[in-house]
């Protein structure tokens, strides 16, 4: 199928590039879902499933939730894990002469 490229105005040559990167967003999609499924039937004819291969379905590298590291004197209800940035109540004790180990839980 050829498509005479200099007979076409600007909005059908832009609506034929739409098309076309949505067929190819189709097929990648498509060949990754037939490579899945390969990969699935390989590990189940060794007798293991992806979530032991892999570890399960979690983002690689996130992290998981952090117990709390420092309460607010103030607010006890108000705790902070150490990781990110500081809270407004953690940098108001500082500045109002706490030290980072008093606020430790």
């Amino acid at each position: 199928m050829a498509i005479e490229l200099k007979n076409l105005t600007k909005k059908q040559l832009a609506e034929l590039i739409e098309r076309a990167s949505s067929r190819s967003r189709e097929l990648d999609i498509a060949e990754l879902d037939k490579v899945r499924a390969d990969v699935r039937a390989y590990a189940k004819s060794k007798g293991y499933t992806i979530e032991q291969l892999f570890g399960g379905r979690g983002r690689k590298g996130r992290r998981s939730k952090a117990a709390p590291k420092y309460r607010n004197p103030a607010d006890p209800a108000q705790t902070w894990s150490g990781r990110g940035k500081r809270p407004r109540w953690f940098n108001a004790a500082l500045k109002a002469g706490k030290r980072e180990k008093d606020l430790l839980i």
